[in-house]
């Protein structure tokens, strides 16, 4: 996999990129790992509503053809788009999208902090009285859990959206490092009125967006490997 680090880049001419790129790759192209952030934006899923965007103000909301509701990027944030072939790669979407989390925790562990999964909420989370605590939580995705999602208690600290075309994957993930969180007020994250979301620095963690984005690349390449 390619690693490609674009920095701070527009939203729109990044997701044209990404399927321009898809659309275009030839069966032995190498998979891609785009690694940015980007200027304030709302990006609208393919299952939108438009009643989850309270009070976008000056912010741009952007259509786009990814899973998912309504969600924010923004500096200091770090997006990652894995361009994966899955027919190559040997697993589906739902394996894909396990995956990505995975890195994700694995990342968050690198800073001691435990990332968790929610039943049928797909994005990683964290405790908000005790980020650090490896207790199993009530909400994790288990046999005859609550097809509506239990927040309580939990910060959302990443967010992941994925489209396949031609048997390969564009969209990702972006996790929330030190940003400004007060634009997630102005909508219903992932279409859930309510729902926190934390970036590391509010739960104490300091580092940097290159060495945050340096550790989730390392684990996107690991954890996507055929």
């Amino acid at each position: 996999m390619e690693i490609r680090t674009l920095g701070q880049v527009p939203y729109l001419p990044t997701y044209e990129a990404m399927q321009a790129f898809t659309a275009e790759r030839a069966p032995d192209e190498p998979d891609q790992l785009w690694l940015c952030e980007h200027p304030a934006t709302f990006t609208q899923g393919l299952a939108g509503r438009a009643e989850h965007v309270l009070q976008p103000g000056g912010i741009p909301v952007v259509a786009t053809n990814r899973g998912g509701q309504v969600t924010f990027h923004g500096p200091g944030q770090v997006v990652a788009y894995p361009l994966v072939d899955l027919r190559r790669a040997g697993y589906y979407v739902k394996e894909l999208v396990y995956r990505i989390e995975e890195a994700v925790i694995r990342t968050l562990a690198h800073y001691g902090v435990t990332g968790h999964r929610v039943a049928n909420a797909p994005g990683i989370y964290v405790r908000l009285d005790d980020p650090r605590s490896h207790a199993l939580l009530p909400q994790r995705p288990q046999h005859g859990a609550s097809a509506v999602p239990d927040f309580a208690g939990l910060g959302k600290i990443a967010a992941l959206g994925i489209k396949v075309s031609r048997h390969c994957s564009y969209h990702g993930v972006a996790l929330n490092v030190a940003m400004d969180l007060e634009p997630f007020a102005r909508i219903n994250p992932c279409g859930y009125a309510g729902l926190q979301t934390v970036d590391l620095s509010t739960i104490g963690v300091h580092t940097t967006w290159d060495e945050a984005a340096q550790v989730l690349g390392q684990q996107l390449c690991t954890r996507l490997a055929p």
